[in-house]
């Protein structure tokens, strides 16, 4: 778990008495973008739609379209503590709510002669706060993400409805219900690879971020890397969407690995004419692995530079 936190967001709090995203009489803080993300202006409504509606953001896309990076950039945009649970196949719903260890307070009661059995009888000693709880009972209001959620079981989705519809849950050993102080600003990335209930989907604001087109992708290079040569860049980009392009490509290149095929290539020095093509014929660009992660497109592309070839 990741936890980003902002000293001005207490000075927000000691000043007005309440943070604008929790604030009743007050409009919500909008998100308008930042300098380390470019954000199209359907997804900074996207982002103000849920805070207005205070439902979670739902986000779906492609790998490595910037899902996980937005929940980060809104969180230090809106100068709110951000923490962060990425589900795994086996991760469980009530794993960011509690967890009860059960193992360690039989051990400590094994060993109860040493302090007297003190620690044992205390069960809120046994209880691991989960991510959810420590958003709930956050002093001022977090922005938590859920990343990945279609990685868990088909049922997590529905074992987390009551909790983030009505913002409260029940500790059964403890018998206490945990309201939260404040609604979280709670972002939920998906990558498409399970479909999700409709319950579970009514409860959301949700958005699909497109793969951005060639005018937007240049904005996003010109973040991370401000001083490439426009020629450079000129050439890199009809490189990476010939690649992106060609049918048949199980992992189509992503953002990410755009900007990674991008550092190499200055780093290494790469000239100018080794990733321009003659006759608009495609080639195989170098560092080409920084694109292709497995070796069925790697064989794909390899076999139309050779059709080309050949045809010509």
């Amino acid at each position: 778990m990741k936890v980003l936190k902002s000293k001005s967001t207490f000075d927000y709090i000691q000043r007005f008495g309440a943070h604008p995203f929790d604030s009743l009489s007050n409009p919500p803080m909008k998100f308008q973008g930042s300098p380390n993300y470019v954000a199209t202006q359907d997804l900074m409504l996207a982002v103000n739609a849920a805070i207005t509606l205070k439902r979670p953001l739902l986000v779906k896309g492609e790998p490595g379209t910037g899902k996980t990076m937005l929940a980060e950039e809104v969180a230090q945009a809106l100068e709110m503590p951000l923490l962060q649970w990425h589900i795994k196949s086996t991760t469980k719903a009530q794993q960011g709510l509690y967890e009860y260890d059960a193992v360690s307070r039989l051990r400590d009661s094994q060993l109860a002669d040493v302090d007297g059995g003190e620690r044992v009888k205390d069960i809120h000693n046994y209880i691991v706060r989960g991510v959810l709880w420590q958003a709930f009972t956050a002093d001022q209001p977090v922005a938590l993400l859920i990343d990945e959620i279609d990685k868990a079981d088909i049922e997590f989705p529905n074992d987390l409805l009551r909790e983030i519809d009505r913002m409260e849950f029940y500790v059964y050993e403890t018998r206490e219900l945990i309201k939260a102080r404040h609604r979280p600003l709670v972002f939920i990335t998906s990558n498409n690879e399970k479909e999700l209930p409709d319950a579970f989907l009514r409860r959301c604001f949700f958005h699909y971020i497109k793969f951005p087109d060639a005018d937007t992708m240049k904005q996003i290079v010109d973040v991370h890397f401000p001083g490439l040569k426009k020629e450079l860049l000129t050439a890199a980009m009809k490189t990476f969407y010939d690649v992106r392009n060609l049918p048949g490509l199980k992992k189509k290149p992503s953002t990410s690995e755009l900007l990674d095929w991008l550092k190499l290539l200055v780093a290494e020095d790469i000239p100018l004419e080794a990733l321009q093509s003659k006759e608009d014929k495609v080639a195989v660009p170098p560092l080409v692995g920084a694109l292709l992660k497995n070796d069925q497109d790697v064989s794909l592309f390899e076999k139309l530079v050779f059709m080309q070839r050949h045809n010509r």
